[in-house]
């Protein structure tokens, strides 16, 4: 059955998983990490007290979660071919994959932060401390363990994302386990590219689980 296999193929899309879930781990984190704090700070008795700024936000990122991926895949076509220059391919698959993971790991930083001892910004606020430094200072270190496991999470969901992206074109081992392994009828490369996304997986969650214990004991 190994035989079978197009190693030169496999790896190629290997590296264009990594290529995909890596850059849009980046981006998902650069923006939900804010969109996550505005969710939080502005809420009804917070700090940066703006219900109705609070209520735009949710709604974007209910909607943006709401949508099944593969539908955002395809609303989203126009989208990246404007940015990237085209529709198909890993670096447009990003586009996606960003917008789908980002109002996800959004909701997994509010609930982090919400998390945070109300004892403790109280606290800081009376020693003259500026809300912007509580942000910073008090609620995202209070937090950065809660933060590594939900971006872990979310890393391991953009694996899953990617491999669906693939389908319609976005490379990677999705792209590979479909063009190559189901629609060829080669369960060689459906097997190894399954199994290599299942290692993927396997080692990113236990990469995050051990930067989360040492976060947490420190």
């Amino acid at each position: 059955m190994f035989n079978e296999v197009d190693w030169n193929a496999v790896w190629q899309a290997t590296g264009e998983t990594i290529y995909m879930v890596g850059i849009s781990t980046f981006f998902t984190a650069l923006f939900g990490i804010p969109l996550g704090i505005l969710l939080v700070v502005t809420d009804r008795g917070q700090i940066w007290e703006n219900t109705w700024l609070q209520k735009v936000a949710a709604v974007i990122v209910n909607f943006f979660r709401a949508v099944p991926f593969i539908v955002l895949v395809l609303f989203l076509f126009p989208v990246a071919e404007f940015l990237v220059g085209t529709s198909l391919g890993p670096t447009a698959a990003t586009i996606p994959l960003i917008a789908g993971a980002a109002p996800f790991y959004a909701r997994i930083v509010e609930t982090a932060l919400r998390e945070v001892d109300k004892g403790v910004v109280e606290a800081a606020l009376a020693m003259g401390t500026t809300r912007f430094r509580v942000v910073t200072k008090v609620l995202l270190p209070e937090a950065t363990p809660a933060l590594v496991s939900g971006l872990t999470v979310t890393c391991v969901t953009l694996i899953s994302f990617s491999a669906m992206a693939g389908v319609v074109g976005g490379g990677g081992l999705g792209d590979a386990a479909y063009r190559f392994g189901f629609q060829s009828f080669n369960d060689g490369m459906l097997y190894v590219c399954g199994l290599l996304l299942v290692v993927m997986v396997q080692l990113i969650q236990w990469i995050g689980d051990t930067l989360s214990r040492r976060l947490d004991k420190r």
